[in-house]
């Protein structure tokens, strides 16, 4: 696995709320991951550097740090 770029995980708590997953034989072509997170049941920044976002059937962490979310945040609010 490449080291540039952001990590990411998906943990869900079964598989049933797992829509979709495709992983290409060839290693240049893409990878689809789908679900459902289900009710939303908190956001939060994790050490300061992981955005973590919690549902009721699992939960998405993304390397991402508070000052980056902010200036994304406020990059699209401009762009509206």
């Amino acid at each position: 696995m490449d080291g540039d770029g952001r990590g990411f995980s998906v943990e869900m708590i079964s598989k049933e709320h797992v829509r979709t997953i495709f992983v290409s034989d060839n290693g240049r072509e893409g990878v689809l991951f789908e679900g459902v997170l289900g009710e939303l049941e908190n956001l939060e920044m994790l050490e300061g550097s992981v955005l973590s976002v919690r549902g009721s059937h699992g939960t998405l962490m993304v390397d991402l740090t508070e000052e980056e979310l902010r200036g994304l945040l406020t990059k699209k609010k401009g762009s509206d």
